[in-house]
């Protein structure tokens, strides 16, 4: 592949059915993914070329990898370098597909005769094949993983590492499954490739995710796929049939582009008694920017001026953008009751604890007289990310950095116990 004015090209590292992966000679530990306008099936037993595809794979697969690291999901992805290719860590990749099932269809029925097409999988259904063309790609148990000892870019694939990637490909799935529905969009099934970071030796999502990887049902009616199951099931691959399968891959690069767009907006509004909170409030507004949600800081004293502190409440209120108030007040915590018996939105107290009076102080918050529902979030930072909770549920972008944060700490601690473990040895 020719070198172009801003990247130096080197050596094919790699190259598989619908892309090439070429070292960067200037960029050392970065590689470009290059799309082919090739599309497969059966392990290559059916393969054709489509005009247009590696546009369309490569779009696909920047917009779904910038939504995941825009929730905060480690991948190898870097950016979209052209159409037809985007930039990415150099990874080891390890030869395992990881294979999530929300519902039940495809091969395995095949695998599991008795079960009825369109069962439901809560939780989701977990599959691991191994990379092997010459035998289809074989089911594997993750006893023949860890048997197989692999090392990769430096690290050995152990029980810790197939955890992490095992809860990684379920958080994974769930992000995109969320983003697909504010499309009326199914997510039936999906598969994925973690490799090795060659520089960090940490596992990423790497490869591609575009429309080979799962199977897509709008409006969750099979009769509707999107995806190139469509290509499978053709029974005569004509120029007229493969229009139609082209036309559902534009269809896919077109909606998940709208993925990366919010479906709903709202705010934080924090409400302080006294500027001498400001550093506890600024917590919460550094916080709350994490998940992608405006907030505002106010100063009020519910005690000492109800009624400016009803007329910053009315202000809020009179342009229809969801709020949820926090309540930042120490001592005698009026701000708290007196916004929640006086607005729909929800109210947190988050009260700043001073050493002196700080346990006293906490029962102003958590004493409320009946009709008031506000609840008490000491933790600034927990005080944001309840509010962000309450916007997850209509805002999927919001939703999704909730979830990732979930597997990374998850992640942190496995890695944690995994060293604390190996210096007990």
């Amino acid at each position: 592949m020719a070198s172009t004015p801003d990247l130096k090209i080197g050596q094919k590292l790699n190259e598989g059915k619908t892309k090439q992966i070429f070292e960067l000679v200037d960029q050392p530990g970065l590689v470009l993914v290059q799309s082919k306008d090739q599309i497969t099936a059966g392990n290559a037993v059916r393969k054709d070329q489509m005009e247009g595809k590696a546009a369309i794979a490569n779009r696909t697969t920047s917009c779904v990898f910038k939504l995941l690291q825009d929730s905060g999901v480690k991948t190898a992805f870097v950016k979209q370098h052209s159409d037809t290719a985007f930039i990415a860590a150099h990874c080891e990749m390890i030869p395992i597909e990881w294979v999530c099932r929300r519902v039940a269809t495809g091969s395995f029925l095949k695998r599991n005769p008795g079960v009825k097409e369109g069962y439901r999988f809560s939780p989701l259904k977990m599959e691991m094949f191994f990379k092997d063309d010459a035998n289809n790609d074989p089911q594997w148990s993750e006893e023949q993983l860890l048997e197989a000892k692999f090392c990769l870019g430096g690290l050995s694939i152990g029980q810790c590492e197939i955890d992490i990637m095992n809860r990684s490909t379920v958080a994974i799935f769930e992000i995109l499954e969320k983003a697909w529905a504010t499309q009326n969009c199914t997510l039936v099934d999906m598969k994925i490739e973690f490799g090795v970071n060659v520089k960090t030796q940490e596992i990423v999502l790497a490869d591609v995710i575009d429309n080979d990887s799962w199977r897509l049902w709008p409006a969750g009616d099979r009769s509707q796929q999107k995806d190139k199951q469509v290509y499978r099931d053709l029974k005569e691959v004509t120029p007229e049939a493969m229009q139609m399968v082209k036309r559902n891959f534009e269809w896919v690069s077109e909606r998940v582009k709208l993925l990366l767009e919010s479906q709903a907006s709202g705010r934080v509004v924090v409400l302080m008694g006294s500027t001498s909170d400001i550093a506890h409030c600024e917590k919460i507004k550094k916080a709350c920017t994490s998940y992608g949600i405006p907030c505002f800081l106010r100063v009020t004293s519910a005690h000492k001026g109800p009624d400016e502190t009803l007329r910053i409440k009315a202000e809020y209120e009179g342009d229809g953008v969801p709020t949820v108030f926090v309540a930042v007040a120490g001592r005698s915590n009026g701000l708290g009751p007196v916004m929640s018996g006086n607005t729909a939105y929800p109210v947190i107290n988050c009260p700043p604890l001073t050493p002196d009076w700080g346990a006293q102080d906490v029962w102003s918050s958590l004493r409320m007289p009946s009709g008031l529902g506000c609840s008490t979030v000491l933790s600034p930072e927990a005080a944001a990310q309840f509010a962000a909770q309450i916007f997850g549920l209509t805002d999927h972008l919001v939703w999704c950095k909730l979830r990732a944060s979930m597997l990374n700490t998850w992640v942190s601690l496995k890695l944690a116990d995994k060293k604390l473990q190996a210096c007990s040895l």
